[in-house]
């Protein structure tokens, strides 16, 4: 009976002190992004920020992105939207710190000519290979049957009379 019991108070201490972790996170837990205090900066920060891609999260924009470095760089637009920067300033400012990688849509240079061209590309590709395999395969299909020599054709005579004998 000591046994259950001291294993019971085992139990309920170790769901104490799971207790005590959780309302240790929670209160340590980041807190609320901060608004700007302009709603209409904060409105043009969102616009701008749904065309941006989080840099750590990568398929996720950095106005929908949790990520500390997003609230960092979204900290960083608001600074320089306070600065009177247009859009244009502030996204070549982000391109020439972190590369195109940071648009949703980067444009049209050599450098990303791939990432434009490559699903064409493939695509295209995918379809030469389906014809050709599909040509040869005709071929194949469609091709006269192979005349038997004597010593075949009486061996599969053999083999079907041994056949209708079972």
């Amino acid at each position: 009976m000591n046994y259950l019991n001291s294993h019971f108070l085992s139990s309920w201490q170790m769901s104490l002190v799971f207790i005590l972790v959780f309302f240790v996170q929670i209160s340590f837990a980041n807190e609320a992004i901060p608004v700007a205090e302009d709603p209409i900066l904060e409105k043009r920060l969102i616009e701008l920020s749904e065309n941006l891609r989080c840099l750590v999260c990568q398929n996720e924009s950095l106005a929908g992105s949790r990520a500390d470095f997003a609230n960092d760089l979204r900290r960083e637009i608001r600074e320089q939207m306070k600065a009177n920067k247009s859009d244009e300033e502030i996204i070549d400012f982000l391109v020439a710190r972190y590369g195109d990688f940071v648009l949703y849509n980067p444009p049209f240079k050599p450098t990303t000519i791939l990432l434009w061209l490559g699903p064409i590309l493939l695509f295209l590709g995918a379809i030469l290979a389906l014809v050709l395999y599909l040509r040869r395969r005709r071929s194949l299909v469609f091709e006269e049957p192979q005349q038997l020599s004597e010593s075949q054709q009486l061996e599969a005579e053999t083999l079907i009379r041994k056949i209708e004998k079972e």
